[in-house]
């Protein structure tokens, strides 16, 4: 991502303000939540390799759009075609992963190597956030006419993927069946809907944070040659985090893992709010942390309790609880922020995500002892 250290300081240059930047983002996440549950169905019936390599070339197009554009109506095209080619990566990648690894009978090791996929992809960006900054003393348009160049690389990347057998069939390939499964997925099983719930919160929250991290360092006035260091640190530290993700969810278990997360993500809206510079950056950086620890533990809960046959649509529901969530925060956190303050905006977010989190956690711990049986989609069977 060579265009995210800067990206708030661009579209401000095209003259956009924080709630224009937020509904932009709204509108890219609506997109996913249109398509998300249909494109991981596609992805469990038309195969994860062909709608990963369908997402890689919908995904180079936005970003050629996006560096011919400039100003909101170009940018919302731009948005539209990368949330469908978001849609149609998302969901399968993980459950692509997952059955690799269940044909070698190492599920069990998903968090480890999906901490590694999220590792190695932050360590990317963070070395894109340290060529930003010499990018951007060209002009704050240039990152994104890099941008066109890096995403076509994965266009040759998803050719090199190999399917993975799925184990068992779906029963028919309708629309109706979509709506069974996601049905069965946010209503009809507890110990998948509780996960997803919580899954999502989360995802809701640190996402958010993504886009208000630089209005925190704009709001305590640091020079923007100094942006592209700091996302470069940030992205370390998730990865660092990532990567280390299986070794201690093993030593604190799923309680502990809830515990820590519940808490800790509203806290760091709540500390960043009333923070000086330093202070405040401390507190980002442990928010990170858990940022990283977070995305891979919470994926492999969701796939231990859900069957391959319809993994990548239970991983796109839980994709497009996160999106349709922060359709609706993300916008008013960012009217917040122009109507009164950049503190006011993340107290209120800290508030929001201190309720939704604790609710859902609690729920969660109800359940976690469920958490290594798989529940049967095809049979309809739930764990007793």
């Amino acid at each position: 991502m060579l265009y995210m250290p800067v990206v708030v300081l661009f579209y401000e240059s095209n003259g956009l303000k924080m709630k224009d930047i937020m509904i932009l983002q709204a509108i890219y996440s609506v997109m996913i939540v249109i398509l998300e549950i249909p494109s991981g169905y596609m992805a469990d019936v038309w195969g994860r390799k062909k709608t990963i390599l369908l997402g890689a070339v919908m995904g180079t197009t936005g970003f050629a759009i996006y560096g011919i554009s400039y100003g909101f109506t170009g940018f919302l095209v731009a948005e539209i075609i990368l949330g469908i080619g978001q849609s149609l990566v998302s969901g399968a990648d993980s459950a692509m992963l997952y059955d690799s690894l269940a044909e070698r009978n190492n599920q069990r090791k998903y968090s480890k190597y999906e901490g590694r996929i999220t590792s190695y992809g932050n360590l990317a960006e963070a070395a894109a956030a340290l060529l930003s900054m010499l990018l951007v003393t060209i002009s704050l348009r240039t990152p994104y006419h890099g941008q066109i160049v890096v995403a076509a690389l994965a266009i040759p990347a998803a050719l090199t993927l190999k399917e993975p057998v799925v184990h068992k069939k779906l029963i028919s390939r309708s629309f109706r069946e979509i709506i069974d499964i996601s049905l069965f997925a946010l209503v009809g099983n507890k110990l998948l809907r509780r996960n997803i719930l919580f899954s999502a919160f989360t995802g809701c929250a640190t996402l958010t944070m993504a886009w208000f991290a630089q209005k925190f360092f704009e709001f305590n006035d640091i020079d923007e040659v100094w942006f592209g260091l700091l996302w470069a640190a940030l992205n370390v530290t998730v990865a660092i985090a990532s990567f280390f993700a299986y070794h201690l969810e093993r030593r604190i278990k799923s309680a502990g893992t809830i515990i820590l997360i519940s808490l800790s993500i509203p806290m760091g809206y709540i500390g960043l709010a009333v923070s000086g510079l330093v202070p405040g950056l401390i507190i980002l950086f442990l928010f990170y942390l858990v940022r990283g620890y977070a995305t891979p533990v919470l994926k492999d809960y969701i796939n231990r309790v859900t069957g391959s046959e319809v993994r990548a649509t239970v991983l796109s529901v839980r994709n497009f609880m996160i999106r349709i969530i922060f359709a609706v925060a993300g916008p008013l956190l960012g009217w917040a922020n122009d109507l009164y303050d950049l503190p006011t905006a993340l107290l209120l977010g800290g508030i929001i995500f201190m309720v939704l989190n604790v609710f859902a956690g609690l729920l969660f711990l109800a359940t976690r002892s469920y958490m290594h049986k798989p529940v049967d989609y095809i049979s309809r069977t739930k764990p007793s």
